[in-house]
């Protein structure tokens, strides 16, 4: 039913041949989760009849019924293929958090053992509050109430 579809799951074949079969001509297809295996390109090229580039960035698909769908840069992460990639005012925090989980890892590497073990919400937190500063934005703090409603979440439900 729709006229534009973005993928974001971080998953494979999101958007498969039964889904493409059923999209309206026109259809607009993005990728924005995870390298560009969301959209089932395959299966895409496999039930077309014809696939041509209609201009930089956008390759149109033509079904059988002769609905045209539109796949924007290849299936490919579409904020890093068909723009600037990520500003650095995101990648500052991402790089952070990298650097600091590292840290983390190091200091405790003693006590964690082997596995896959989740950032700290420390981290996090801590990471949040300075991006937070360097922008000039102020945060009320939370009350204990608060605190204690959000780490428990048993009222209310």
């Amino acid at each position: 039913m729709g006229d534009f579809f973005v993928t974001l799951t971080g998953n494979t074949d999101v958007i498969r041949d039964e889904h493409f079969r059923l999209m309206k001509d026109g259809a607009i297809l993005a990728n924005s989760g995870h390298f560009n295996v969301e959209l089932e390109l395959d299966a895409l090229e496999s039930i077309s009849t014809k696939k041509c580039v209609v201009r930089e960035g956008i390759e149109e698909y033509t079904l059988p019924s002769g609905a045209r769908i539109n796949v924007l840069s290849e299936g490919r992460l579409i904020n890093l293929a068909a723009a600037e990639g990520h500003p650095s005012s995101v990648m500052d925090m991402s790089f952070a958090n990298q650097a600091l989980a590292a840290e983390h890892l190091v200091k405790h590497r003693n006590n964690l053992g082997t596995g896959v073990f989740p950032v700290p919400d420390e981290i996090d937190q801590r990471i949040a509050e300075l991006k937070l500063h360097a922008l000039g934005i102020a945060v009320d703090a939370l009350t204990e109430k608060q605190q204690e409603y959000l780490a428990s979440w048993e009222s209310g439900t």
